[in-house]
């Protein structure tokens, strides 16, 4: 029942008090995060990890948010703590990419999707079935 991204993770912080949480999203996103709604919102909320992504780090690094983030960058040979940092946190991952392409994935097997249909799967607090 959530329409952007600040108020699902509100949501996700009040169903979920005892938990902690890192919003992972990818260097393009991380490029154009400042039109987000409420996005500096959302780095006060939670650590975020940013992965990096081919042709987008450029774009990322020289991005409005990214200036606003500079001084709340972690090494990410402290990112095995991140779920104790105090946002604003933010640890840039970088690895050598899957070249899968998801579309292919998703072409190859349309209807992936209803393997996951029979599996019932539990709210770990509420015990409740989710969809």
């Amino acid at each position: 029942g959530t329409r952007y991204t600040i108020d699902t993770l509100r949501a996700l912080k009040r169903r979920y008090p005892k938990r902690r949480f890192i919003w992972i999203m990818g260097a393009d996103n991380l490029a154009q995060f400042h039109q987000w709604k409420d996005w500096r919102a959302i780095a006060r909320l939670m650590p975020i990890a940013v992965i990096a992504r081919p042709g987008y780090d450029g774009g990322a690094r020289a991005s409005r948010a990214m200036g606003w983030f500079r001084k709340f960058v972690r090494p990410v040979n402290q990112a095995k703590h991140w779920t104790k940092w105090r946002p604003p946190a933010l640890v840039l991952l970088r690895f050598r990419p899957d070249k899968t392409s998801a579309t292919a994935l998703r072409r190859a097997d349309p209807d992936w999707h209803r393997s996951l249909a029979s599996h019932s799967v539990r709210d770990s607090v509420t015990r409740r079935l989710i969809d």
